[in-house]
C-alpha cells in the first residue's frame, strides 16, 4: 500500500467549507461549531443543503443529489482550503457515487489536495478520496458533532493537526491504551468503522484490500455479534489477507467491553499481526484525529502510531 498525497496545513484566514453528506444536522450545534472554527482565524460556511431535511426520510441531510453537489462544489472552490463535515449518521453510501469524481480530480490538480474531515459515516468517503484521489485525508471531530463541542481535548488535538500536524505524529490514548497482540509494524495508515468498510466491500471504486496497511477500526451501537458478522465478512472475503497491523478505537454501545475485547482476540489474533486497543479514536469523548494515507509505524506494545511525516505538509 503506497501513502496518498497529502494536503497543506491550514493557516489563519482559511476557508473552510462545511457539508453535510450523511445526517440532517441540528442548527444550534452547526453554529456552535461554526463559532469555534472562527475563534481559530479560519473561516468557516456552511454549504446551501447543510441545513437542509429529506422530505420523505427524515435520517437524510436533503436529497442524496443535493449532498453531492454541496461536497463537489466545495471541494471543486479554488478559494476553500478544507472540507469539513458536519456530521456523520448514515448517506453517505447513497451520494457517493452521484459526486463527480473527476470534476474533484481535476480540481485537486489544478489547486493541489484540500483537507477533507469527518468520522463515522463518512467512512465511505474516506476510502474514496483514498481509491478515486489517491489523497490523504482526516478521521477527527465534526463541526456539529457533540463531542467536538463540548469537549476541549478533542478540540485541541484537531487544531494541533490543522495548524502545527508535527506536533500531532506521535498517536496515543492519553490512557489504557495496550496490547491485544504485541509487536511492531509498518504501513500507511486507512480505516474508520467496521461495519462501513464491510459495506463498501464489492462497491465501485472499493479498495480490494488492506494489504500493507495499518488498519484503524471503530463503531459504534454494534452489538458482538454483529461485530462478529462484520470481521468474518471481511475476513472471508480476504480483505484483511496482508495487513500489517491493527489499531483499535472506541466501541461504544457495543456492549461489555470484556466480550468485545474476546470477539476481537478470536477473530483478529489468527493474523498473526500486532493489534493495539484503546488508543482513544471515534466515538469517544476526547477522540484523536487520525490522518489516513500516511506512513507510520505502530508499536502494541507502547500503544503508539508513530508517523513518518506529518499528517499535513
Amino acid at each position: 500500500m503506497r501513502a496518498l498525497a497529502r494536503p497543506a496545513r491550514l493557516i489563519p484566514g482559511a476557508r473552510v467549507a462545511v457539508v453535510a453528506p450523511s445526517g440532517p444536522v441540528p442548527p444550534d450545534r452547526l453554529e456552535a461549531g461554526l463559532d469555534i472554527l472562527r475563534g481559530w482565524d479560519l473561516e468557516p460556511f456552511a454549504m446551501p443543503h447543510v441545513r437542509d431535511v429529506h422530505r420523505e426520510f427524515g435520517y437524510l441531510a436533503g436529497s442524496d443529489a443535493d449532498r453531492a453537489r454541496d461536497l463537489e462544489r466545495a471541494w471543486c472552490d479554488p478559494s476553500v482550503a478544507a472540507v469539513f463535515c458536519a456530521r456523520g449518521g448514515y448517506g453517505v453510501q447513497r451520494m457517493v457515487d452521484l459526486v463527480d469524481w473527476a470534476a474533484m480530480r481535476d480540481a485537486t490538480r489544478t489547486a493541489g489536495p484540500k483537507v477533507f474531515l469527518g468520522y463515522s459515516d463518512i467512512t465511505a468517503l474516506h476510502e474514496a478520496f483514498a481509491t478515486r484521489l489517491g489523497l490523504a485525508t482526516l478521521h477527527g471531530p465534526m463541526t456539529a458533532a457533540v463531542d467536538f463541542l463540548k469537549n476541549a481535548a478533542a478540540q485541541e488535538h484537531l487544531r494541533t493537526t490543522l495548524f502545527t500536524p508535527e506536533a500531532a505524529q506521535v498517536i496515543t490514548a492519553p490512557r489504557h491504551a495496550r496490547a491485544l497482540v504485541g509487536g511492531r509494524a509498518r504501513g500507511v495508515t486507512l480505516g474508520g468503522c467496521v461495519s462501513l468498510l464491510a459495506s463498501d466491500l464489492g462497491t465501485p471504486g472499493a479498495r480490494t484490500s488492506a494489504r500493507g496497511g495499518l488498519l484503524f477500526l471503530e463503531d459504534i451501537g454494534e452489538e458482538p455479534y454483529r461485530l462478529d458478522r462484520t470481521l468474518t465478512q471481511l475476513l472471508r472475503s480476504r480483505w484483511l489477507e496482508g495487513v500489517a497491523g491493527i489499531v483499535l478505537g472506541s466501541w461504544q454501545e457495543c456492549g461489555p467491553y470484556d466480550e468485545v475485547r474476546a470477539l476481537f482476540a478470536d477473530r483478529l489474533g489468527g493474523l498473526g499481526v500486532p493489534v493495539a486497543e484503546e488508543l482513544g479514536f471515534g466515538h469517544c469523548d476526547g477522540a484523536l484525529t487520525v490522518p489516513f494515507g500516511v506512513p507510520g509505524q505502530l508499536d502494541a506494545d507502547a500503544g503508539t502510531v508513530t508517523l513518518d511525516v506529518p499528517a499535513l505538509v
